[in-house]
């Protein structure tokens, strides 16, 4: 099943997320943006920066740790300049 990786990027807080996806609208309206996620309800309104669509879950899980592990703002930032 086709699944993302996601970043999404909170401006009340200025921080980033990663995360991946099967459902990316509803992950973000009901999760992110509903308060179910506690890495992102005190930024919320939190929006889509960035976006890749995969095959599979595997492949959206294995960019979401790659990113993750790096820790870094130009990192993702590039990531989304880059498109």
């Amino acid at each position: 099943m086709p699944c993302i990786t996601y970043l999404l990027y909170g401006p009340s807080k200025d921080r980033n997320y990663v995360g991946q996806s099967e459902d990316p609208l509803l992950r973000l309206t009901q999760d992110h943006n509903g308060g179910r996620n506690k890495s992102t309800k005190s930024g919320v309104p939190s929006e889509h920066r960035w976006v890749k669509w995969f095959d599979t879950r595997a492949k959206a899980m294995d960019t979401e740790r790659i990113i993750k592990a790096r820790k870094s703002r130009r990192f993702i930032e590039q990531l989304i300049s880059a498109g």
